[in-house]
Formats: structure tokens, C-alpha cells, sequence
């Protein structure tokens, strides 16, 4: 006889990859809140302009070189906080990217991070 859909074999794949889910759920959360400690560094200028982002993705603090500070060239201190943004939030993608690599086995699930 066949066991069909009603098999419990079916209901015990269906109850282990819940329980897989719930356990990728859980360490998923796990990482997302130890990123939150975790810091990169961006800089531009030549150090003058340093950025500190955490795994999150959220900047959380700026250091500017007085040296850079000219009031006739504001666009330019401008240009530097931007470039230190971008490669402090890069520096943070990928750390993200590889701690949630760690859990997913390398895959990139869409939607995930």
C-alpha cells in the first residue's frame, strides 16, 4: 500500500524543516544583533576623514581632522565625509554578508540580507 499524502514520512520532513527554519530564525537574529557591535572603519583623505559603522549598517560616529575643516572649502570636507560613508558602509555589507554567509552555507537567499 502507498502512503500517499497522508504518509507520516511527509509530516516528518514538513516537522524537521520547520524546526531547521525556526533554529535559521533564531540564529539569524542571533548575528543581526552581534553586527550591532561590530565596527568598520571607513576613511577618506588620507585618514584626515574617518567614518565607524557597525555590522547594522548604521554610522555610528565621525572623526574629522581640524586640518580639513577650511570654510572657503566646505564641498570639499564634503566630499570627504561622503567617501569615508561609502567605504565604512561597503566595509560593513560585507562583514554582513559573510556572517550571514556562515549561516546560510555561502548561499544568497534573496531577501534575507
Amino acid at each position: 500500500m502507498s502512503k500517499g499524502f497522508g504518509g507520516m514520512g511527509n509530516l516528518g520532513n514538513i516537522g524537521d524543516l520547520m524546526k531547521n527554519a525556526q533554529k535559521m530564525q533564531k540564529d539569524m537574529a542571533r548575528i543581526q544583533e552581534e553586527l550591532k557591535t561590530r565596527i568598520v572603519e571607513g576613511d577618506a583623505g588620507g585618514g584626515m576623514v574617518k567614518v565607524q559603522v557597525n555590522g547594522a549598517q548604521e554610522v555610528v560616529a565621525v572623526k574629522i581632522d581640524p586640518s580639513v575643516v577650511d570654510p572657503d572649502d566646505v564641498e570639499m570636507l564634503e566630499d570627504l565625509v561622503i567617501a569615508a560613508v561609502r567605504e565604512g558602509m561597503r566595509k560593513a555589507h560585507e562583514l554582513s554578508q559573510k556572517e550571514m554567509g556562515k549561516l546560510t552555507g555561502g548561499l544568497n537567499i534573496p531577501g534575507l540580507f
